[in-house]
């Protein structure tokens, strides 16, 4: 008060005097789909790269660049096929001069290889109408060293801060610490709002409504509003217009 006046203060001086009576609870360790919407106490550095490997972003062929200088679809260039490298295998062999492998989306580039040539790029339909026309293919464009290569740690490199402590856990997140092979993540544990209603005219929503009562219905309002902001809430149920009966709930709300 001042002057005998209440003195008003903003809204964000008022959420700024209430905050400053908080204090961030303790950590705790959790499985990571449990952690959504949860804030991270540390920070998470990673101890991979992502992508671990070099890569095919596109379903096409592994090539050198240079072999593919002056390719176009009136004058095509046509390299030898020399293998094949589903995703999740490891490659056998090496792309040279006047070769090319074919690759699938996110599997290990070769040795030898510096782009990818998709398979919209190249022959490949045409050809796999004649299946024993596979052993070559014919490039329709040039490729630049780079082109559809997702390059080893482009993502994540390895000891870099992939996500920092005080940061809340959206979906994106969770994705980040499975891709970093984390089960669990550290998080500020989520804070207990006890629920308590007040008043001899409440009576529960369960029970049947006597004349002069009405439900406790501000006691869900508030609850769902403690899970909307990630707090859990504790229900007391009611206490009566008494002093004792109050301070008996209050007591229950804080053990």
């Amino acid at each position: 008060m001042s002057d005998g006046k209440y003195q008003m203060i903003s809204i964000e001086e008022a959420l700024e005097k209430i905050l400053s009576y908080c204090e961030v609870l303790e950590p705790e360790e959790k499985p990571i789909l449990d952690c959504l919407g949860q804030v991270l106490a540390k920070d998470i550095y990673s101890t991979i790269d992502i992508p671990p490997l070099d890569n095919s972003a596109m379903d096409g062929y592994a090539v050198q660049a240079e072999s593919t200088r002056n390719a176009s679809r009136s004058s095509p260039v046509i390299l030898a096929v020399v293998g094949d490298i589903p995703a999740g295998s490891v490659p056998k062999g090496e792309v040279k001069p006047g070769t090319a492998m074919r690759i699938m989306t996110g599997a290990p580039l070769p040795m030898g290889a510096d782009a990818v040539v998709r398979f919209e790029d190249t022959d490949k339909t045409e050809r796999s109408q004649s299946p024993g026309n596979l052993s070559q293919i014919a490039i329709l464009c040039p490729a630049e060293k780079g082109l559809n290569v997702r390059a080893m740690g482009e993502d994540i490199a390895k000891g870099m801060l992939a996500l920092e402590r005080g940061r809340p856990l959206g979906p994106s997140e969770i994705g980040v610490l499975a891709s970093l092979g984390h089960t669990t993540a550290p998080v500020i544990r989520r804070p207990i709002v006890s629920v308590l209603a007040t008043g001899d005219e409440l009576i529960a929503v369960a029970q049947p409504l006597p004349p002069g009562k009405i439900h406790n219905s501000n006691t869900y309002t508030i609850a769902s509003q403690v899970l909307r902001y990630g707090g859990i809430p504790k229900i007391l149920g009611i206490a009566p217009d008494s002093i004792d009966a109050v301070n008996e709930k209050i007591d229950e709300g804080l053990d």
